[in-house]
């Protein structure tokens, strides 16, 4: 019995041992790719915003109620036309005030002149006359000039791209209550980082998507280029110009991908297969990592110049758990 014992216990250990010997050199199943030919294209990238080349916004310099608005949204208009007017009652009480002391003034300058060629006052006296009258002559065409900003005017021959606020509301200081400009033509407005602008020039093609269209080939043309840049966000602006057949609106985001360089039938191979320089490839059941030289990256491809040839075999994704010489097998083959 106790042979047998022994014999069953050497038997287990053989086992687990010869378990243990297959999984430490078992094959490890991974999925192979081809590298392929195609057009390798080295590409910036900025999100922008559409916008008519040609616009400017109107916004209230007084913050007061809308007593009066044009109903002109999508209609032309004329340089100086009325687009709404605000609650100026205060404002005409506060000059009607001005222009009653301007009046006194006056009465009273001309009163002391006259004293002044009796020779019964001073000159003192009629220069402090005519200091105070001057002083409510400015103030009085101040008053004036800030009653003009009461009024809301196109300042543009255009169309009334977009119009906001409602008779009754207090416009608050700065907000735009009329967008006016052409419709045509189209532009896109666009933040470029810093580490990315040397490689962006005027006339370079771009592609574009966008959310509204996601089936629909846009692009675009690089327009001009800010010459300084924000230091803040460390960006610059690029304005790209938009054919005149394109269905963007104004106010639509687009993600722009500036073409900077394109490679014509380059060898590329997953980007994911790549671990920096390095690939695995599957030579013979084993892991064999060679170096490449690379060239042209994207978010899905990487274009090799050298160190691949065009029938190899590519672990992809890279084996980050194999060393070199591990033992696997293309997961679709079966196991020799």
């Amino acid at each position: 019995m106790q042979l047998a014992r022994y014999a069953i216990a050497a038997a287990t250990i053989a086992g687990i041992g010869a378990v243990a010997t297959w999984y430490l050199f078992r094959a490890v199943p991974v999925s192979v790719v081809a590298p392929k030919r195609g057009d390798a294209a080295e590409i910036v990238y900025a999100d922008g915003v559409v916008e008519p080349r040609t616009w400017a916004k109107v916004t209230p310099t007084v913050a007061e109620r809308i007593v009066e608005q044009c109903d002109c949204e999508g209609e032309r208009v004329a340089k100086g036309q009325v687009l709404a007017r605000l609650d100026d009652t205060e404002a005409r009480a506060a000059l009607s005030e001005l222009q009653a002391r301007l009046t006194l003034a006056q009465e009273e300058y001309r009163r002391k002149l006259t004293l002044a060629e009796k020779r019964t006052i001073s000159e003192q006296e009629v220069d402090q006359a005519r200091s105070e009258l001057g002083q409510l002559e400015a103030l009085v065409a101040g008053r004036q000039a800030r009653l003009a900003t009461y009024v809301l005017r196109a300042p543009s021959n255009g169309q009334v791209l977009r119009q906001d606020g409602e008779i009754g509301e207090v416009a608050g200081l700065g907000t735009v209550l009329f967008w006016v400009g052409e419709p045509k033509p189209l532009i896109i407005t666009a933040d470029v980082n810093e580490e990315d602008i040397s490689r962006v020039d005027v006339g370079q093609r771009a592609l574009l998507r966008s959310d509204a269209f996601p089936d629909r080939k846009l692009e675009a043309t690089v327009d001009s280029i800010t010459p300084k840049g924000d230091p803040v966000t460390k960006t610059y602006r690029v304005r790209f110009r938009l054919p005149d057949d394109t269905p963007l609106r104004i106010g639509m985001s687009t993600d722009v991908n500036v073409i900077v360089r394109v490679s014509h039938g380059a060898l590329i191979i997953p980007t994911v297969a790549l671990e920096g320089t390095k690939v695995a490839l599957l030579d013979g059941g084993r892991i064999k990592i060679q170096t490449l030289k690379t060239g042209i990256r994207g978010a899905e491809g990487v274009e090799i110049l050298s160190g691949l040839e065009g029938d190899a075999r590519i672990v992809s994704p890279f084996p980050t758990d194999l060393a070199d010489g591990a033992r696997v097998k293309a997961a679709a083959e079966p196991e020799k």
